[in-house]
């Protein structure tokens, strides 16, 4: 089995050996044992299960929540020359009847299914009549009530093992912390419930930015864009509008952008997702409902305009950026808004303890957003994972904890106007009151009478808002109520008592520093390959070109890092080709003929092999 195990690997996937974690998965499934594996976005999950199944006798069922998800995963496989389908409510009759009989002849390797459809009687008992050689389980965080996502279908998957009680069950996730994996298990029903394995959360290439929102961000997002010309990323906002404004506006200013979400047309979702993974389009400006089904693997860099609504959301949708292992870049722009608005729709699940625990999730995002210390090192302590700061992989670490500015007579100013106007309003009408801004409405409320009035005019409204952060993050004011307001928390009577002080990193004070561009130690890091731009580009024209022709997805050919080694190798034969990682026999025989043509006439007449 070892040799077969390995032959599946090189010429299948392409690869020379596993990555971190995977064999021991590999092996786990293969050996008929229940398996719960958590690597990070890009650690190489889908490998776990998708090689098993060449090697066992019988056809691998993968429960997968997203339509868009099995249409990827499927592509992959038949790239790779595995036989692969779906059986979905958007088929027709007579397409699912096609599915079935290919199914109980034995010409599927892999089934994947919505979860949905496993508590379907009739689904069930055509399962009984066919080989199964296991589940598989993906997003198995779904499973847990206690997880980001539940879903009461997952939670039903239980049932499988009652059903089939000799067949094993694999789940893969991302995002668990321990007290969502034993969930997964439990009610999984595994018989072997140590078989749990854990990657690192960490992600050594990403690069980590947070920034307090200046206005609705849409400056900051551009100048974060205008260093990062041709290079493809994904843009979160919180609402369907913002999406539309925020494409718009970057179309304005000459940026390949589309928006993204769940209002438009299934055609237009089509599109905009075929022109983004046909590198037709830069930016796709979307809601979350983009990015679960994609498997693409050169996206550099990934900004949310908003907080998102838990760290687990948070770390998968950063997860997307960067999954080749090439150096890629995240920003998060935050505001005290975000907190009421995510509030407001929390207030509104009507079971108390999913709202406790929603709130809860939100309070831990809010202090992740407004945090100064290392932001690998507080997403890893979420999961349970104990790191040493990242030291030059995210903006707290790169502005060294160096230098301190006392705050506390600032913080009795903020405090202070905050109780004076009666705890009934959100940051910006607090620092209106303390700029002595004349706006209408603190002319309307009489505030320009009060003793606070006009006091902290020596700051600018940026930096007020960094204290109003500072505040917020170490609890002496929490948002609340619909609109958002400020309250003093008990902890806020000892700072206006002057019995405890406040500080903040001077960096973070200085409000042109926050947010700049990255420092040329981690700015630096340098790409893998030394390969020669305009031969990658000329392979990147040949692989746009076979995915047109295919319509399949230029990712699922070969993925940017493959094509940049083969634009530092330029394997000139058969086997100096399929030694590039990514390759294998397979897609060799399928696209590679065409590569090798092209890269032969690239070579010029004194190239020298380089060093392996």
């Amino acid at each position: 089995m070892t040799n077969r195990k390995k032959q599946a690997l090189q010429e299948v996937f392409g690869f020379d050996s596993f990555r971190p974690l995977q064999e021991q998965a590999v092996d786990k499934i293969l050996a008929g044992e229940d398996v719960l594996l958590i690597l990070p976005t890009g650690g190489g999950k889908s490998l776990c299960y998708q090689l098993p199944a060449l090697l066992m006798d019988g056809i691998l069922v993968v429960v997968s929540p997203l339509l868009a998800l099995m249409q990827d995963q499927i592509l992959g496989l038949e790239s790779k020359g595995i036989s692969a389908t779906m059986l979905s409510s958007m088929q027709s009759m007579e397409e699912i009847r096609v599915t079935e009989e290919a199914l109980r002849n034995q010409e599927i390797k892999v089934l994947f299914v919505a979860p949905e459809r496993l508590n379907n009687d009739y689904f069930l008992s055509f399962l009984d009549s066919l080989n199964i050689a296991f589940f598989a389980v993906d997003e198995a965080h779904c499973v847990s009530e206690w997880g980001h996502e539940f879903r009461a279908d997952y939670r039903e998957l239980g049932l499988l093992k009652t059903r089939f009680p000799d067949i094993s069950v694999a789940a893969f996730t991302a995002t668990a912390t321990p007290q969502v994996e034993k969930d997964i298990v439990a009610q999984l029903n595994f018989k072997q419930k140590e078989n749990i394995i854990r990657g690192t959360v960490f992600r050594d290439n990403l690069y980590i930015n947070a920034s307090v929102r200046q206005g609705n961000g849409y400056q900051q997002v551009l100048s974060f864009l205008e260093k990062r010309q041709n290079e493809q990323g994904i843009i979160y906002a919180q609402s369907r509008a913002k999406t539309e404004s925020l494409a718009k506006f970057l179309q304005e200013q000459g940026f390949q952008a589309q928006a993204y979400h769940a209002g438009l047309s299934s055609t237009d979702r089509k599109s905009a997702f075929a022109n983004f993974v046909g590198e037709k389009t830069d930016i796709m400006v979307a809601t979350i409902a983009f990015g679960m089904g994609i498997d693409k693997s050169d996206i550099r860099f990934v900004i949310h305009t908003s907080i998102p609504k838990t760290i687990e959301a948070y770390y998968q949708e950063i997860g997307r950026a960067g999954r080749d292992g090439i150096f890629s870049e995240v920003l998060l722009l935050y505001g005290t808004a975000d907190i009421g608005v995510l509030s407001r729709f929390i207030d509104e699940v009507e079971n108390e303890d999913y709202r406790n625990l929603a709130f809860g999730k939100l309070n831990t995002v809010k202090q992740y957003a407004f945090s100064e210390s290392c932001r690998h090192q507080a997403l890893s302590h979420y999961f349970d994972e104990n790191i040493e700061p990242c030291k030059t992989m995210c903006d707290s670490c790169n502005e060294p904890d160096t230098e301190r500015k006392d705050i506390t007579e600032l913080a009795q100013k903020f405090l202070s106007t905050v109780y004076r106007t009666e705890q009934r309003f959100g940051q910006n009408y607090v620092i209106d009151v303390l700029k002595g801004s004349k706006v209408q409405k603190v002319l309307n409320n009489r505030h320009e009478d009060l003793s606070v009035y006009g006091i902290g005019q020596e700051l600018s409204k940026p930096q007020w808002k960094m204290i109003g952060d500072r505040l917020l993050e170490l609890e002496l004011i929490q948002v609340s109520g619909e609109y958002g307001s400020l309250v003093l928390t008990s902890q806020a009577r000892s700072v206006l008592k002057s019995e405890e002080s406040v500080d903040i990193r001077a960096v973070n004070f200085n409000i042109s520093k926050k947010g700049s561009s990255l420092s040329k130690k981690s700015r630096s890091a340098p790409p893998k390959y030394n390969f020669d731009e305009a031969i990658f580009e000329s392979l990147r024209a040949l692989r746009l070109e076979i995915a047109t022709e295919t319509e399949m997805p230029a990712y699922v050919i070969f993925d940017n890092k493959t094509l940049q080694a083969m634009a530092y190798f330029l394997p000139n034969n058969k086997d100096k080709f399929l030694k590039v990682n990514g390759v294998g026999e397979v897609k060799y025989e399928k696209y590679g003929k065409q590569f090798l043509a092209l890269i032969n006439a690239l070579r010029a007449d004194d190239f020298q092999e380089p060093i392996q």
